[in-house]
């Protein structure tokens, strides 16, 4: 059983930087694959990083390469989502996710990850 944590999420200004967390309780073994999504109001839920657990290889979507950042420390159990040069279009709920699917690389898509944290709020503002 693996259970999500998120914190970090506030307002910030354009330009700005956040740092969000997820708290991992439970074993890893299990996870494949973790992820940062983020929900705007009346828009689909969209994948913003990812990070494979066994191998360690990362992707992002492309309207946040070179700007946000997804790390994992293994002492604290905690993904993290670094994110700079924030843009009113980052505004979203945040949510980290897991992945138990066994994958030699990450899916992009919601559907594929089937364990959720409750979100973090990240407003940005012009």
């Amino acid at each position: 059983q693996v259970q999500l944590v998120e914190s970090g999420g506030g307002s910030v200004q354009s330009g700005g930087s956040l740092r969000l967390s997820c708290e991992v309780s439970g074993s890893l073994r299990s996870v494949y694959c973790m992820g940062w999504f983020r929900q705007a109001p009346g828009k689909e839920r969209e994948g913003v990083a990812f990070k494979n657990i066994p191998y360690g290889g990362t992707a992002y979507t492309s309207s946040v390469k070179g700007r946000f950042t997804i790390s994992r420390d293994n002492a604290k159990n905690t993904l993290y989502l670094q994110m700079d040069i924030l843009k009113p279009e980052d505004t979203a709920m945040y949510y980290c996710a897991a992945d138990r699917t066994f994958r030699d690389a990450c899916s992009m898509a919601w559907t594929a990850f089937d364990t959720w944290g409750q979100g973090a709020q990240v407003t940005v503002s012009s």
